[in-house]
Parts: structure tokens; C-alpha cells; sequence
């Protein structure tokens, strides 16, 4: 019963756009367990109401991220329907402290299950990969949060944006992808493939292992993130946002009310 309430906490000052205190102050005695039990009855209630659970993504990839937040393991959350951005523009009036962070998309046509999953296991299920933006949101007051936290919180999901251009698996070495970030015109931030778990289809089998544990599984049709290759930047409005994604592309985001 706490657990419902805490997810309808959360819910409600997400939907109001109002932030809150770390639930982990005023709730004591939270295990991992219950912060993804709180964040999958908030996704199943926006399920119940017309979104549609699209596919996962992975949170606190990087070894850097991990020791900030005092973790040595990654994190997942939900993607919903109702998180993706058609075109380039990011709408932040139903937003709290939005920033955003370059990552790998895969795409997946088999299902991927089990505890004993392989590079080759992943490979062989994925349609495409894509550059992609994430958006992610803390509810939390100051973006400020611990791993349980974090995790209730759907893994600070809020908005993603998916290039409309694709590639096959295996046409490259993601862990040596390089990325660059601007803002506004102003190079803000630089990173490769291999911040994300030494490589991005790491963080996929990471995932399919930590689902496996929960009776989860990556479905087909469902898309996963795999993780921010860079830092995450605070945008506000007017901001113009470019990433330079090498071989793949680059992809531009204009921020608006």
C-alpha cells in the first residue's frame, strides 16, 4: 500500500510539474526492489489509460555516473509512447529541470530474454541502431537524488528523439563512435561509444540480464537507449542543441515553451 502511494506521489507532482523531496527522507527502509516496484505501478497506470510501453533504457552507464551517485551497477527504466519526440523541437512547459544527453538507440525484432545473453544474442536480434536524444526530467528538488530515488523515479525518463535514419547492426565499432555536443553553437561536450559500458551492446545485455531477474524481457518492436555518451546539459528556452554523431549523422533539438 506505501508503495502505491508513493508512486502516486510522484505521478501527481510529475503530471502538476511541481518538484518534490527525495522520497528516501520521508520514506525509510526502501530496498532497489521496491523503487522498481513503485516505478512499474506508475508506468501500468499510465498504460491503463491509453500510453503504451515502447521499450527500456539503461541509466548510470558510465563508471562516472556510478561512483557520483555512489552505485556500481547500471539502472533501467520505461519508455512510453507518450515520450517520443516526432520532431526536433522540445516542448518544456510540462517539464521541471530538463536536460539533455546524446545516446545509441537499438531496435530490436526477436525477443531477448535470459541471464545468459551474448554481444552475438544481441546483435542477431537487432533490426537497426539510431542516434537518439534523451530527455531526462528529475522530479526531485535540485536534480538532486539517490539511487533509490532515482529508480522510483522511472530512471529521470521524460522525452526521447529518435533520427529518422537508421543502420544496420555490426556496420560499426560503436565503442568508437565520437560524439560532440553543442549548445547554442558552442561545443559543450565530447565523448565516444565507450562510455557507455566500454560499449553501447553492453548496455543491452546488461539490461536483458537485470529484466531477467524481474520475469522482464525485451520484446519485439521495443526500442532500447542504451545510455548517455556524455554528460547531460541543463537547456532552457531558445537554446539550439546540435550533436555530431561521426559516422551516423547529427542531430539538432530547438528548445520551446
Amino acid at each position: 500500500m506505501i508503495l502505491q502511494k508513493i508512486a502516486d506521489e510522484l505521478s501527481w507532482h510529475q503530471k502538476n510539474v511541481l518538484e518534490l523531496e527525495k522520497i528516501t527522507q520521508r520514506y525509510k527502509g526502501l530496498s532497489l526492489e521496491d523503487a522498481y516496484e513503485i516505478q512499474r505501478l506508475n508506468i501500468e497506470k499510465d498504460c491503463q489509460i491509453g500510453d503504451r510501453l515502447i521499450g527500456w533504457k539503461m541509466g548510470l552507464t558510465s563508471i562516472a555516473k556510478q561512483e557520483s551517485v555512489g552505485v556500481d551497477q547500471p539502472i533501467y527504466g520505461r519508455l512510453l509512447e507518450s515520450m517520443v519526440i516526432e520532431e526536433p523541437i522540445l516542448h518544456v512547459e510540462k517539464l521541471i529541470h530538463p536536460r539533455v544527453e546524446p545516446e545509441i538507440a537499438f531496435l530490436f525484432n526477436k525477443r531477448l530474454e535470459g541471464k545468459d545473453i551474448t554481444e552475438q544474442d544481441v546483435w542477431e536480434a537487432t533490426e537497426f541502431i539510431m542516434p537518439a536524444l534523451e530527455v531526462i526530467d528529475s522530479r526531485y528538488k535540485d536534480f538532486s537524488f539517490n539511487l533509490i530515488d532515482v529508480v522510483a523515479d522511472n530512471a529521470s525518463s521524460a522525452k526521447i528523439f529518435v533520427s529518422k535514419k537508421n543502420y544496420p547492426p555490426n556496420q560499426y565499432n560503436l565503442d568508437q563512435i565520437e560524439v560532440v555536443m553543442k549548445l547554442n553553437g558552442q561545443i559543450v561536450q565530447k565523448g565516444n561509444g565507450s562510455a557507455v559500458m566500454g560499449n553501447p551492446v553492453r548496455s543491452v545485455m546488461k539490461l536483458v540480464q537485470m529484466l531477467h531477474n524481474t520475469g522482464h524481457c525485451i520484446e519485439p518492436g521495443m526500442v532500447v537507449l542504451t545510455g548517455g555518451i556524455t554528460e547531460a546539459i541543463h537547456v532552457q528556452i531558445g537554446d539550439v542543441i546540435t550533436v555530431e554523431y561521426d559516422k551516423l549523422g547529427t542531430l539538432n533539438m530547438t528548445v520551446s515553451h
